[in-house]
């Protein structure tokens, strides 16, 4: 099998690389770029390739995304309740209008 050949993985590893990828590429990077971390994100949860066959494979490592959900969080946790206030207004103001341009853009 050559190098970068993907037919190996199974196609939830092949979803989640995709996934990563458009999130890569939404934030600026090249598609190469993108592709290349992906893969290497996939990689390191799933150790490797899976095993076919029901139960044969190996549990998921998820302590990156733990990790970046716990970071993630972080600036919040340090600002006073009125900040947290505001950010909470402000971020539902953004929810609302994305949910009212989907609904638009369904209805066309």
């Amino acid at each position: 099998m050559p190098r970068g050949d993907k037919s190996a993985y199974t196609d939830k590893q092949k979803r989640k690389a995709g996934y990563i990828e458009e999130s890569y590429k939404q934030r600026g990077l090249s598609d190469e770029e993108a592709e290349r971390r992906a893969w290497a994100i996939v990689n390191k949860i799933h150790g490797g390739g899976e095993l076919s066959g029901s139960g044969r494979g190996k549990k998921e490592n998820r302590s990156a995304s733990r990790k970046g959900g716990r970071l993630s969080g972080r600036a919040a946790g340090s600002r006073s309740k009125a900040a947290k206030r505001r950010s909470a207004k402000k971020a539902a103001k953004t929810r609302a209008r994305k949910s009212k341009s989907k609904s638009r853009k369904r209805r066309a």
